[in-house]
């Protein structure tokens, strides 16, 4: 067993940067279970942020939209967008009225001024707070955080911070580090862990955060056969389902996608209708909300990738569990915005009998700090589990476990 060596002191020199701290390599259990206990004693006093003007977001990629999206539905005024792509993002529709400028055009006493909150999410943070701070930009934030401070109204929750670990936590803790099936796993659960406590930017070097390959990593990839029933719940645009026919070649059995935000499933009978005919043939869409056992739930619609079960939600929808459905799938994706536990629980019959694949989202609230994986390893038998981060600033955290039986 061997200790996660770093190669970068834990803090940094300039005051007001985020801390970043890197290892050579994954952790050994041992070495993992340290870490987990540095990461609990640590002091944290991580709290939403409350957004100051000028507000300016700092990219318009995925991320950029959806905070632009977020900010004109609080009616929160955006100063201006930064982003290096300044004029073909200007000429977007989408941004009309919102000046968009190239970082090498933006007056040094705005930088001075403005809150720049960073709404990127596929490259660390750290090193690009550091470069903003370099460029002049005094007060440099995730966008997530600001997001927080909103939760009353909109129910986006990718900022969310965890309190300080019981004793009974850090037991369950362990015992999920201890059950992940390879040392990656610990690595990724490790930095989860150190942004949610402590708002500390830790990255592996053999372990790096992989962008591309959501819900299709290679261990996932390299056990599928021709008889797939895959079951996405959560589907949004139906782009993730799409992906899977094409990763597949046209070889599989069914797909369902279910998705109750009326919007999105617009667009996701769109994206399937651009399927060869043979392939959408065997597509079918269900419009249903996933929860642990049937009951009225408020659900907030309309809101693109953050439409979910919410107290904010003034629509009364009547949920269905996965086991009520009659379904058989063999590969089971959920993102729920933070739904995906008590899914998981409505599927308790489905998972014993059909023994799916299974790739969980875990980033949307402390379900995933420890309670969904623990949940899984106690109910699953003969499954190898991964935890794998697909982007930074706690996000992109998604659970995959997969039956022995697939080898």
């Amino acid at each position: 067993m061997t200790a996660a060596r770093e190669k970068t002191p834990d803090a940094p020199e300039n005051a007001g940067l985020l801390a970043a701290r890197v290892f050579e390599s994954a952790p050994s259990r041992s070495a993992a279970q340290a870490l987990l206990r540095e990461i609990a004693e640590a002091k944290s006093d991580t709290q939403p942020l409350l957004p100051a003007q000028p507000l300016a977001l700092y990219g318009a990629g995925d991320l950029g939209r959806l905070a632009r999206d977020h900010l004109r539905y609080l009616d929160i005024p955006i100063a201006a967008v930064i982003d290096r792509n300044a004029d073909t993002i200007a000429a977007d529709p989408g941004w009309a009225g919102i000046p968009v400028l190239h970082p090498d055009a933006v007056e040094p006493a705005f930088k001075h001024e403005a809150m720049l909150a960073v709404s990127i999410a596929t490259s660390p943070f750290a090193p690009l707070q550091a470069s903003l701070r370099d460029a002049g930009w005094t007060h440099v934030v995730p966008y997530y955080d600001i997001a927080e401070s909103f939760r009353d109204r909109h129910p986006l929750s990718n900022g969310w911070s965890a309190e300080r670990f019981s004793s009974d936590e850090v037991a369950a803790l362990t015992r999920v580090l201890d059950g992940w099936s390879d040392d990656r796993s610990r690595a990724h659960h490790l930095q989860f862990l150190a942004w949610r406590r402590l708002r500390r930017e830790w990255s592996f070097g053999d372990a790096p955060v992989t962008v591309g390959d959501r819900f299709f990593i290679p261990e996932m990839l390299a056990v599928l056969t021709e008889s797939e029933h895959y079951l996405d719940g959560g589907a949004h645009y139906g782009l993730v389902g799409r992906r899977f026919v094409e990763e597949r070649q046209g070889r599989f059995q069914s797909l369902t996608a279910i998705e109750p935000d009326e919007q999105s499933r617009r667009t996701l009978h769109q994206t399937l209708a651009t399927l060869p005919a043979d392939q959408a043939a065997r597509c079918r869409v269900l419009d249903t909300v996933l929860d642990e056992t049937p009951q009225n739930r408020n659900f907030h619609e309309g809101l693109g990738y953050a439409s979910q079960i919410a107290s904010t939600g003034r629509t009364s929808r009547h949920t269905a569990s996965i086991d009520t459905l009659d379904l058989t799938p063999t590969i089971l994706k959920l993102h729920l915005e933070g739904h995906e536990l008590p899914a998981l629980k409505g599927a308790t019959a489905t998972l014993a009998v059909h023994r799916p694949i299974l790739m969980a989202t875990v980033y949307h609230n402390a379900d995933g700090l420890y309670a969904t994986a623990d949940w899984l390893m106690h109910t699953l038998t003969r499954y190898r589990f991964l935890f794998r981060l697909h982007s930074w600033c706690g996000t992109g955290a998604v659970i995959y476990a997969i039956p022995e039986e697939r080898g």
